[in-house]
């Protein structure tokens, strides 16, 4: 099962806007996703990424001090301001699936013949005969 999680990585602030202080003006986002599949030895990860920027007017409403801000509340603002949260997820998702399931993979080439596999000789053990 893919797990996918957003972060907010910076926030490009600007001092004084009108009579506020601290506006953030850009908020730069990740969604990341991971997924491990198999057990043991078999264990397999897989992480797919996608990150962007988002930028805002001015407030023009209710204005939450800096200190007060909240990851989900960025979140928020960059999702109602044209980033798709749906297809972002997708696109992420969609990398790790081509990685467990790659759409295009390398085969041998048809008419060169493969070699067969290298015999690996077995170890000689040589008894020390220097102690008498």
């Amino acid at each position: 099962m893919i797990t996918l999680s957003w972060i907010i990585e910076r926030l490009l602030v600007k001092p004084t806007e009108g009579s506020l202080t601290d506006v953030v003006i850009t908020a730069d986002w990740r969604c990341n996703g991971t997924e491990t599949t198999g057990t043991g030895d078999d264990e397999k990860s897989y992480s797919g990424t996608c990150y962007g920027s988002c930028s805002f007017q001015p407030p023009s409403g209710s204005f939450t001090p800096y200190p007060d801000l909240t990851q989900e509340q960025v979140l928020g603002w960059c999702y109602a301001n044209g980033v798709d949260q749906a297809a972002i997820e997708a696109n992420v998702t969609q990398q790790i699936e081509n990685q467990v399931n790659p759409p295009v993979v390398t085969l041998p080439l048809p008419w060169v013949p493969v070699p067969p596999p290298v015999k690996v000789a077995e170890p000689v053990v040589v008894a020390d005969t220097s102690a008498a």
